[in-house]
């Protein structure tokens, strides 16, 4: 029998904790460029570029995330899959 704590929480699926972390990820990373916005020392045009490279920085992170994310949720299905399997 599996004894993983996230079970018993509410709305305790895993999936559903990865969702919510990248989804407060996202969020403070919104918020982080907003105030970067407003509170930039640099012309428009030198901000606007950073912003650039920046927000491609975050895609490829947030790519990498889920990928991880989705990879730990398979793997987690199969090891539960397969218990499954052998106590039946």
């Amino acid at each position: 029998m599996v004894n993983d704590n996230y079970e018993h929480e509410p709305g305790g699926s895993l999936a559903g904790l990865l969702a919510g972390l990248l989804i407060g990820l996202l969020i403070g990373g919104l918020t982080g460029a907003v105030a970067m916005l407003l509170l930039a020392p640099q012309s428009g045009k030198r901000t606007r570029a950073k912003l650039y490279r920046q927000g491609a920085e975050w895609r490829e992170q947030a790519a990498d995330t889920m990928g991880d994310a989705v990879a730990s949720a398979r793997d987690k299905a199969h090891q539960i899959t397969h218990e499954v399997s052998k106590v039946g």
